[in-house]
């Protein structure tokens, strides 16, 4: 895109200058540090040429010149010259394929590939060797940048590259819980950078700050406001309020979209109705489309959260999501704009006395019936799994449900039951288990990650949404580690084949530096912390056993039972776990393919880490480890808490190998999460030693809170 809006060059220079001003270490660079390499390495780039050429007259493909020129200056301490048209000696030339052809008429560069793909190559041109970022379209010119830049802060051969990416998916999105009033709901790291007291804010300079470090790992959509809508954000007055977010976006390559409120012509439009088959509803939508248009022409569209958790929608009359969501595609289709429609529907007042009712059901149960209802332009916006992304989680039934329908896959970035970003939560092998997980949906080899991007079937696109909630903390997440999600979220979304440990390994030393202590030190305590979190929280499937009713962070695992949310556990003196089988419980198990039914159904073949999700089970029945499942809960925890606590001492090797700001931060917390990890110890043994009244075979049973343990 080329518009400039409000966003000037000038002001995109100004900025990224601020970046590179030396100053300590405060996280806001996260893993865009471009920080000095040693002399060692900054020698294996002295034949990188010297000037950095911006074909054609793009804004997105000029913000790739001037953040190669700003990282070079930062890694390399040298200055490219800036230029543009044909070289007059060796250089790095930028620019998408059709302008590439015009500089150099006849070169062969890579053909059918995918929008946002990206090529780094070399040529001769005008007898110069030159290193080439090319790609179909500007944004990949940016990406490929990005890619650059990170080779060369972790010392990779960038001298002989002929390296082409493409992403995975169209869609790579970011969904913020903003509230206009400045408050973010399920946000940890301080108040929003887009509101503040129901307006915009007046300095955005942190909205393009994020914009950037969105763009470095591909994310290319955001939408800046809470699921649970504001209807005011879709006002006349506060549209022009949108296009100043859209402009600091637009050089970075990321679009802006909205969350709405289904009710809103009936709120802010004046009308006595919203259903969406109601003729003016339909076209109060289209004139509020047209309008968004006129100022925002790169707007990316809407996202919707509608009969869900007391959010109206609808069933108010009577019509299905199928309905609302094609009444609002319509309008946004000839721009190019999509629909988000949340799959996250479900009755929060069922009767958790009946055995047979099962919030899990829920999504399959609605939306499956709706497949190949719906415009082209409108992708169901599913969660990884049916509830509610606790610690662990089956894969959603629904994403293998939707066949002639685009879907999304929804991972939270933020750590809402995980932790909640005070705790240690490295959630890419969590995301990675549920993207490789074949579906089994008309054939043998159909893993999520697949189902998702939309390869090998009809539907025109696909992609990836994650809840991030970034704020004003200046580290974006509040803990310096937890930045590895929302860098691990883009990657994944950009390859889902790239292993744990490429990702992590890539952000530690983007983070902090090649120095192997280190690097060795963050990846094994990042890659360990997910297990870690599940153990002293809870293991076996039964979910995180948090204060659903409050905080969503504290141990308390009496708020989810007896109660309308859904998310049981079916504990008493006898057992715990849900029976979702088809044979005897709810029959959610049947919502899967045949060959999945075949892993959860029989209680011999489940696997242990999802036993309880799928079955109720005594407490002394045995694991396939030999444990009783009693006992393995008191060992997990125990184990668990031991883990976070080695974390501080591990953390401790690294002083005086990074620097001192981030280190003291990040060990602080750990020392927080050590205590945190013992509360819920006890917490969670004493809860089962009061339900079964079996004691610990190893006699570790205690005290807490005033209530006394096993004798």
């Amino acid at each position: 895109m080329k518009y400039c809006g409000m966003f000037t060059i000038a002001v995109l220079l100004h900025f990224l200058a601020l970046c590179f001003q030396g100053q300590a270490e405060t996280g806001a660079e996260a893993w865009l540090r471009y920080a000095v390499l040693p002399p060692t390495t900054a020698t294996h780039y002295e034949r990188l040429p010297g000037t950095v050429i911006a074909l054609g007259d793009s804004l997105i493909v000029r913000t790739a010149q001037q953040e190669l020129i700003h990282g070079v200056k930062g890694m390399l301490g040298r200055t490219l010259q800036r230029s543009t048209g044909e070289p007059q000696s060796a250089a790095i030339v930028l620019g998408t394929f059709a302008e590439l052809h015009a500089v150099v008429p006849g070169m062969t560069v890579p053909s059918h590939i995918r929008e946002d793909s990206y090529w780094l190559g070399h040529a001769r041109i005008r007898d110069f060797d030159c290193l080439l970022v090319s790609s179909p379209t500007e944004k990949g010119v940016l990406y490929g940048v990005f890619v650059l830049l990170s080779k060369i802060a972790r010392d990779q051969d960038v001298l002989s590259l002929d390296e082409l990416q493409q992403p995975s998916a169209p869609l790579r999105w970011i969904n913020q819980w903003d509230n206009l009033d400045g408050t973010i709901e399920r946000g940890y790291a301080g108040p929003s950078i887009f509101f503040q007291d129901a307006h915009v804010r007046a300095d955005l300079t942190r909205v393009s700050e994020y914009a950037r470090l969105l763009a470095s790992v591909g994310i290319n959509g955001c939408a800046i406001n809470n699921v649970n809508a504001d209807s005011r954000i879709l006002a006349d007055t506060f549209l022009p309020q949108l296009a100043r977010i859209a402009d600091a976006f637009r050089p970075w390559g990321v679009r802006l979209s909205v969350s709405v409120d289904l009710s809103s012509p009936k709120k802010i439009g004046g009308l006595d109705s919203f259903d969406p088959l109601d003729p003016r509803v339909a076209n109060w939508w289209k004139q509020k489309v047209e309008s968004i248009y006129k100022q925002i022409p790169d707007f990316g569209g809407f996202v919707v959260k509608a009969d869900s958790e007391g959010r109206v929608g609808p069933s108010s009359y009577g019509r299905s999501p199928a309905d609302a969501a094609n009444a609002i595609a319509r309008p946004l289709k000839p721009h190019g704009g999509m629909l988000f429609y949340r799959a996250f529907v479900y009755d929060h007042h069922l009767d958790w006395r009946n055995l047979k009712n099962d919030r899990a059901k829920a999504a399959y149960d609605i939306f499956h019936p709706l497949d190949g209802k719906l415009e082209d332009n409108v992708v169901i916006q599913i969660k990884n799994g049916p509830i509610d992304f606790q610690v662990r989680e089956p894969v959603s039934p629904l994403l293998g449900g939707l066949l002639n329908t685009n879907e999304a896959i929804e991972l939270q970035i933020t750590q809402e039951y995980t932790g909640q970003q005070r705790h240690l939560c490295f959630l890419v092998p969590m995301w990675k288990e549920v993207l490789d997980f074949d579906l089994h949906v008309g054939r043998v080899g159909t893993p999520v990650k697949d189902l998702v991007t939309g390869r090998n079937s009809n539907r025109p696109t696909g992609g990836f949404v994650g809840v991030a909630n970034i704020g004003m903390d200046t580290n974006w997440l509040a803990h310096p580690l937890a930045m590895a999600n929302l860098y691990g979220f883009g990657r994944l979304s950009w390859n889902p084949n790239l292993s744990s440990n490429t990702v992590i390994d890539e952000w530690t030393q983007l983070t902090f530096g090649n120095d192997p202590l280190v690097v060795r030190a963050i990846s094994e305590m990042q890659l360990s912390s997910w297990h870690t979190y599940e153990s002293y929280t809870g293991s076996l499937g039964v979910g995180t056993l948090t204060n659903i009713v409050g905080n969503h962070y504290d141990p308390a695992p009496d708020s989810s039972e007896r109660n309308g949310w859904g998310q049981w556990h079916r504990a008493d003196h006898d057992g715990i776990g849900m029976d979702r089988t088809m044979a005897t419980g709810t029959g959610f198990i049947g919502q899967y393919a045949p060959a999945v039914q075949k892993i959860y159904e029989p209680l011999a073949d489940c696997p242990d880490e999802l036993l309880l999700f799928f079955h109720h089970l005594s407490y002394t029945y045995k694991l396939h480890s030999g444990k009783t499942v009693i006992q393995h809960v008191y060992d997990t925890h125990y184990d668990g808490a031991a883990t976070a606590a080695a974390y501080v001492s591990q953390w401790k090797t690294l002083q005086g190998h990074m620097d001192e700001e981030p280190y003291m931060d990040v060990l602080r917390r750990l020392e927080y999460q050590a205590e945190q990890a013992a509360v819920w110890r006890d917490t969670i043994n004493h809860w089962f030693y009061q339900n079964s009244g079996i004691a610990d075979a190893k006699g570790r049973l205690g005290h807490v809170d005033g209530i006394a343990g096993q004798p």
